[in-house]
């Protein structure tokens, strides 16, 4: 039953190697449901916890995985796995920096265990904390790059920062083109400290995914933004009070109609 247990293990970090995400969660099910019907060793158990944060938090559900990453931390903390346990170490800081909750990470760093499994790698995450506490994108990819190795080298680091990074690009572009209705591109790159052409493919990007209504013309180098149409609210009230007067209506007529 234990083998059994490991080789569904093995089926998840490999469907979830190849990015077959519903296959994977599929394989830790089945894990989980097997490991309840025996004695499982702590140790695997620990794994099963951090491939369930793991998971989770690919589903955006960083409250879910940091639960599962520090259940997974304290278990190979205790079974003197200190690779292990410096990797859940690095997830649970991931959680908090996922959720923007960044001051709380130093309460882990500075903690009795944390400060075991101080490294590079950790400082890595601090840095990255510290950078998107102080709102500032090229701090944060000031830092991505200062620590390249440390987070390259963990794919899934990497991947929910990169993510990260592209949504705060995002949030940066938007709040930069709220006053303009026309605006060079140029001029976009300069107040977002982004190099002209990842503006721009960015801009395009973000049209394309509906994200930002507008448009670019390439050949003068200028961003046109549309007004969003906004519905007034006494369009959706005549919407209702139509939809109420005709249910009234079928309903008199209704009457009207057994009374004959």
């Amino acid at each position: 039953e234990q083998q059994l247990v490991e080789i569904h293990m093995i089926e998840c970090r490999t469907h979830f190697a190849v990015k077959n995400l519903p296959k994977s969660k599929a394989a830790l099910t089945a894990a989980k449901t097997n490991a309840n019907a025996v004695h499982c060793p702590p140790l695997l158990q620990a794994d099963i916890d951090l491939w369930s944060g793991i998971i989770a938090a690919r589903e955006k559900d960083y409250r879910t995985s940091f639960s599962y990453f520090y259940e997974a931390f304290e278990a190979f903390n205790a079974g003197e796995n200190n690779s292990k346990a410096k990797t859940a170490m690095k997830y649970m800081l991931l959680s908090k920096i996922m959720q923007t909750r960044h001051q709380e990470t130093n309460a882990i760093i500075s903690s009795k265990s944390g400060l075991k499994y101080a490294s590079t790698e950790i400082d890595a995450m601090a840095a990255i904390a510290k950078a998107l506490e102080d709102r500032a994108l090229k701090k944060f990819e000031e830092v991505r790059g200062q620590y390249k190795k440390q987070i390259d080298e963990d794919p899934i680091i990497a991947f929910h920062l990169d993510d990260l990074n592209e949504t705060l690009v995002e949030q940066n572009i938007l709040r930069i083109l709220e006053p303009f209705s026309r605006v060079e591109i140029a001029h976009v790159a300069e107040l977002i400290e982004l190099p002209l052409q990842r503006t721009q493919a960015k801009l395009s990007e973000m049209i394309l995914d509906q994200k930002l209504n507008g448009t670019l013309d390439q050949g003068i180098g200028v961003l046109i933004v549309f007004e969003t149409e906004q519905v007034r609210s006494t369009y959706d009230n005549a919407l209702k009070t139509i939809k109420n007067t005709s249910e009234v209506l079928d309903t008199l007529y209704g009457m009207a109609k057994s009374t004959a």
